[in-house]
């Protein structure tokens, strides 16, 4: 039986580093070994990083003090931490150092802020998963998504998808998600969102310009890429604003459930990288009320779960699906790359 071993914070600088090195960003690994040995320099955010008390890998620890250096690169000071992001040099510790001597207070500020990445390459396994539902139900979505963060996957109907070759989608939108595929291709069926809605506890807004550059800074600096596509569904979420609301995942989910449901609608929750945030008790919670859901579903108004979420060892990142009434048992459709670079279907 694996045991989930609760990871401290300077441990977790290392552990990640080399994870994303294996993910192929070695800049971002390097920017992350340079901070461990730096980190002495930033007395405010050294003291929150040793005295981290909760378990720092599910709580992204290194991720935020990674996406607080690349904000800091993007704003164009101190200038040879932008330089070393522009590859002007490589003298990581000289630029990081001097990054958590002169702006420790804002890199402190990101440490205790949870992240909020709203990757939208999740989409593409996420949409491959509702391939799976509509081939069983032949029923549009209705889309419930707890973490929507700036609710951009809210948008995953308005988006083009390649997906092992079996096109999705939009094909002539400006976000078009195409993730390294290994394994079979998914079995094609239409992709058609009739509604979508989310909640999140500080919801972002994408026409607030601090707000979306925070949110920028958490991709890496490596994957330009990556930073093009949320560019490009941001600006989407400005011209088709999605539904999305501030609120307790738990407790709107519950309110959600309880609203009648149209029959010939297929109601899917989903949420992707969400649950690692949550409370036990609550995450217990959301569980135990999508089952209870799906007992009361019916052939005419089924439900689907759809997740996309780290195991508990944080050994690798699950697409999971299940739905009711038929399928109830959690099944992993595939093994992804945590921002969905790439998808092992099974």
């Amino acid at each position: 039986m694996n045991m989930v071993v609760p990871r401290t914070g300077l441990h977790e600088l290392s552990r990640m580093a080399r994870l994303v090195r294996g993910l192929g960003s070695p800049f971002v690994a390097r920017i992350l070994e340079a901070g461990q040995r730096q980190l002495w320099r930033g007395p405010q955010s050294e003291a929150t990083i040793l005295g981290w008390s909760g378990d720092a890998a599910a709580a992204a620890l290194a991720m935020r003090l990674n996406a607080a250096l690349h904000f800091l690169a993007r704003r164009g000071k101190p200038a040879s931490l932008a330089a070393l992001y522009r590859g002007e040099h490589e003298d990581f510790d000289a630029a990081v150092g001097e990054a958590l001597e002169t702006e420790d207070a804002l890199i402190n500020d990101f440490l205790r802020r949870t992240p909020q990445t709203n990757e939208v390459g999740r989409s593409g396994a996420i949409v491959a998963a509702l391939m799976q539902v509509r081939r069983a139900f032949d029923m549009p979505f209705e889309l419930l998504e707890i973490g929507s963060s700036c609710g951009l996957n809210l948008n995953l109907g308005r988006y083009g998808y390649d997906l092992g070759g079996v096109l999705a989608g939009d094909r002539l939108s400006p976000v078009q998600v195409a993730p390294d595929w290994h394994g079979p291709a998914p079995q094609p069926a239409p992709l058609e969102v009739v509604s979508a809605r989310g909640v999140d506890l500080n919801p972002l807004d994408a026409n607030d310009a601090a707000t979306c550059e925070r949110l920028m800074a958490y991709i890496f600096a490596d994957q330009p890429h990556r930073l093009h596509r949320l560019e490009q569904a941001i600006g989407m979420a400005r011209s088709y604003p999605p539904l999305l609301e501030r609120g307790d995942a738990s407790i709107w989910l519950a309110e959600a459930l309880a609203r009648p449901q149209a029959a010939g609608v297929c109601r899917v929750v989903m949420h992707s990288m969400v649950l690692q945030y949550l409370p036990p008790q609550d995450r217990a919670k959301v569980v135990a009320m999508i089952h209870e859901a799906g007992r009361a579903a019916t052939p005419e108004r089924p439900l689907a779960w759809v997740g996309f979420e780290w195991t508990e060892t944080r050994s690798e990142v699950q697409l999971a699906l299940s739905w009711f009434p038929g399928a109830e048992e959690r099944r992993v459709l595939a093994l992804c790359h945590p921002y969905g670079n790439s998808v092992d279907w099974r």
